[in-house]
């Protein structure tokens, strides 16, 4: 990437920032200091403190694309906040299932078999997502909650970076678990 493609990505990014923090305030009960930021035309989460990027990792958004119906296996878009935070303390790769450990620890080696490697698996943490925009990913037909929308690890790491997901924004097992530890439930997130 040149010098100007960078300069020119940043002012898209900061002017992406910007706006969707105006967003953010129309919903927040008081002005974040902290909050999530997922661009999904990079396939990119960013951890915004102070007005600045804190940190940045890849992500794999729906292969539907965006899209708030139910059932479309799209990403949601618009204002939510971390509704709930699960799997403190699990081992990298623990598999969930309705928000509950199953006892099972996925490895690498699943993936060599193809019945195993084409589960959706939910790995390591979950990051539950409260829509907070009525009508828009809150309420009848379009509750990202109720779709069960989550930022989670992934056993198809591979694939990030690829809009692969069903809907959830996934995230590498170990980024995800870095995430967890840097925010809080209640932390506004915003999906374009």
């Amino acid at each position: 990437m040149t010098n100007s493609e960078n300069s020119s990505r940043k002012r898209t990014l900061d002017q992406l920032m910007g706006s969707t923090y105006d967003k953010i305030i129309n919903y927040a009960p008081e002005k974040p200091d902290r909050w999530l930021l997922v661009d999904t035309s990079e396939q990119r989460l960013f951890l915004v403190r102070e007005g600045g990027i804190a940190g940045q990792w890849p992500v794999s958004t729906a292969l539907a694309g965006l899209d708030n119906r139910e059932n479309s296996g799209g990403t949601p878009t618009g204002v939510h906040r971390v509704a709930q935070k699960i799997g403190r303390n699990s081992l990298l790769g623990t598999v969930f299932i309705s928000r509950e450990p199953t006892g099972e620890t996925w490895n690498q080696e699943w993936n060599n078999n193809s019945d195993l490697r084409q589960r959706d698996l939910i790995l390591s943490r979950i990051l539950v997502l409260d829509g907070l925009e009525p009508g828009v990913n809150q309420g009848q037909g379009v509750d990202s909650r109720q779709r069960y929308i989550y930022v989670h690890g992934t056993n198809q790491e591979d694939l990030i970076g690829k809009p692969v997901s069903h809907g959830c924004v996934r995230m590498n097992n170990q980024n995800i678990i870095e995430l967890f530890d840097l925010i809080e439930e209640g932390d506004p997130l915003v999906i374009v």
